[in-house]
């Protein structure tokens, strides 16, 4: 081993050191207990896929994860939005850091103020219903957390609105990074800016928008907070998710290998689409 390598391992040996006993071994444990019975009072025995057959029977847990997947039509409006909004701040104007902060601060506020604020907005009586019955768009207020056809869209609304700002300043980042030269020189052959954002820009936002698409797909299928400080997994459990039924089972009902069995089916549905994400966005090699 070089001198070279062993100082790069050197480096990485106190992260990795972390990563072993707070994340890997923690992932290890917890998928291995997710084929037992383990029980904090009792012995724990092995029952193979025990816990996994009682999942997939349970109406509640084939309901977070139906959710769970409807979560994934968020990503492309998550996506375009944040995109959008990147090439609009993308400007130098006057004040324009402020508008920047702004569309950043739904990413720095707590999910408590965040369901505590939504809380209000989406009430039968809050500010939405008045302005929407206001304006004369609907007859009678709308239940948007207490109907069961809406809350989950409701729920997907909000993290919609939180994860803006987050995606907003990555593509900004990429924006930036594009070479002005590339621009430059398409505006003297004669390209309009719809055919410049589209054969020059958005090939070299190819690797930021996978990282984003990957990242929001993630989001989407470990979506909790939101859904545990709006509703609870109501009305008639239409808002639970897959890893809402996991922190149900683990921590409300103390039934901790049916919570790690859940968690483990929906690690694997995260890894499986992150890799379908990896092969169909990769970006070309230029």
């Amino acid at each position: 081993m070089s001198r070279a390598t062993l100082t790069a391992w050197l480096f990485l040996a106190p992260a990795l050191a972390l990563l072993a006993v707070f994340s890997f071994w923690p992932v290890a444990f917890g998928s291995l207990l997710a084929f037992t019975d383990y029980s904090l009072i009792r012995d724990t025995h092995w029952v193979g896929l025990d816990n996994f057959r009682y999942i997939f029977d349970n109406e509640m847990f084939v309901t977070g994860l139906k959710n769970s997947l409807i979560f994934l039509l968020m990503v492309p409006f998550v996506q375009i939005g944040a995109l959008g909004l990147a090439v609009l701040v993308n400007n130098q104007l006057p004040g324009i850091r402020y508008f920047r902060a702004a569309f950043y601060v739904p990413v720095v506020t707590t999910v408590s103020v965040v369901g505590i604020m939504w809380g209000f907005m989406f009430h039968e009586q809050g500010a939405l219903n008045y302005v929407l019955t206001t304006l004369r768009l609907v007859g009678a207020p709308v239940g948007w957390l207490s109907n069961d056809s809406l809350a989950l869209f409701a729920i997907m609304f909000v993290t919609l609105w939180r994860g803006l700002g987050w995606y907003m300043v990555m593509y900004l980042a990429a924006l930036q990074a594009v070479p002005a030269d590339m621009q430059e020189a398409a505006i003297l052959d004669g390209a309009n800016r719809w055919q410049r954002f589209w054969q020059i820009t958005v090939p070299m936002l190819r690797p930021t928008i996978m990282v984003c698409t990957i990242l929001s797909v993630l989001a989407a299928l470990k979506a909790y907070q939101e859904v545990d400080v709006l509703t609870q997994g109501g009305p008639m459990n239409s808002t639970f998710t897959g890893l809402y039924y996991a922190y149900d089972q683990g921590l409300k009902h103390l039934k901790l290998p049916r919570a790690l069995a859940a968690s483990f089916v929906m690690s694997i549905f995260c890894i499986g689409i992150a890799l379908l994400c990896l092969r169909y966005i990769k970006p070309k090699h230029r």
